[in-house]
């Protein structure tokens, strides 16, 4: 069986055909990294007008690559979450060629996304992961711990209070001076960078598996301003020009392993709880070497990660999860779709 996935959730138009969940048919992602670089992070409404621009081409193009639409047997689209104008976009291209076409419609929510995408098959030729399953889902969007006990059977036992890790991330880059986006541009920062240099607080919450961010996103903006020498009122957009390129590395890699750690503390406090059969690290942030590192060093089985253009938003990652909801659910009418 053969989905047709369409994911327009933030910043990526992309469109994938995906046969039995598992094999990778055609895979085409348009990013709008370039554009929003400019304002240094997504821009809504700048989103929504590039998913009209090219939503058909990427659907054309994928189909294209699957020899055609005689060959999908069912389109499936992010609703939620995500940018609610972006999310219009893909959902209403999705129920337009579900009723041209008169193909069944299934709706995929992005986080459950993510994680189906450690389901399709790579050159590593690695087993589908085992149930119960535990996902950390981190990226621009979203941080959770879910456990996941079969196909739709989800349940999401921590969840970041504010901001997401990849959120921060980017504030933390531009911060100090780094590009859009803001991961990569630390991480690589990070490689020269004194990772015992800034003493910075892993945030405490009454939840056990709950994540907060935006008290070390402030914690890095105190440490930098005080390492500058300005007071607390210094705006944070004038203190990357007073930071020396050794200060930039250190500060990346302070914020780097306090985070990191913080996510990879209660990754750890929940696999000795619920003992899953699998472990997967989902969303733009798995691709973080440095996560992968110290997971890898503190876990004491093996994780399973999607290949790296995997990790950041596709749409084979939604077909995949469409693939299970055809075998346990119930299309949707394309008439009566609602996002968000």
């Amino acid at each position: 069986m053969k989905v047709l996935g369409i994911e327009t959730s933030c910043d990526e138009t992309a469109a994938a055909v995906v046969e039995d969940g598992r094999k990778l048919i055609s895979n085409v992602v348009n990013s709008q990294i370039d554009i929003h670089a400019v304002y240094g992070g997504v821009v809504p409404e700048v989103a929504a007008r590039s998913h009209i621009e090219v939503v058909n081409a990427v659907v054309r193009e994928a189909v294209k690559g699957a020899e055609g639409w005689e060959e999908i047997d069912a389109i499936a689209v992010t609703y939620r979450p995500g940018l609610l104008g972006s999310l219009l976009v893909g959902t209403l291209a999705a129920r337009t060629y579900a009723a041209l076409k008169k193909k069944p419609l299934y709706l995929v929510d992005h986080i459950e996304g993510h994680i189906y995408a450690n389901f399709i098959e790579d050159e590593r030729g690695l087993a589908a992961p085992e149930f119960p399953l535990l996902a950390l889902v981190v990226s621009g969007g979203h941080t959770q711990l879910i456990l996941m006990r079969g196909h739709g059977d989800f349940e999401i036992i921590g969840t970041t209070r504010d901001d997401a890790v990849g959120e921060v991330f980017d504030k933390v880059a531009k911060m100090i001076g780094l590009p859009y986006p803001g991961g990569p541009a630390i991480g690589k920062a990070a490689l020269s960078g004194d990772r015992g240099k800034f003493k910075l607080p892993k945030p405490k919450v009454d939840k056990p598996y709950d994540f907060s961010f935006s008290g070390l996103k402030t914690a890095v903006l105190r440490a930098v301003q005080k390492e500058v020498g300005v007071g607390i009122d210094f705006p944070s957009g004038g203190l990357a020009e007073r930071l020396s390129e050794e200060q930039v590395w250190d500060f990346a890699a302070s914020f780097e392993k306090t985070a990191v750690g913080y996510l990879v503390d209660k990754l750890c406090a929940a696999y000795e709880e619920f003992a899953p059969k699998s472990v997967v690290i989902a969303g733009g942030v798995s691709a973080n070497r440095y996560l992968r590192e110290e997971i890898t060093r503190r876990l004491p089985c093996s994780v399973d990660y999607a290949v790296m253009e995997l990790c950041t938003d596709n749409a084979a990652m939604i077909a995949s999860a469409g693939y299970f909801h055809v075998l346990n659910g119930s299309p949707c009418d394309p008439y009566e779709v609602e996002i968000g």
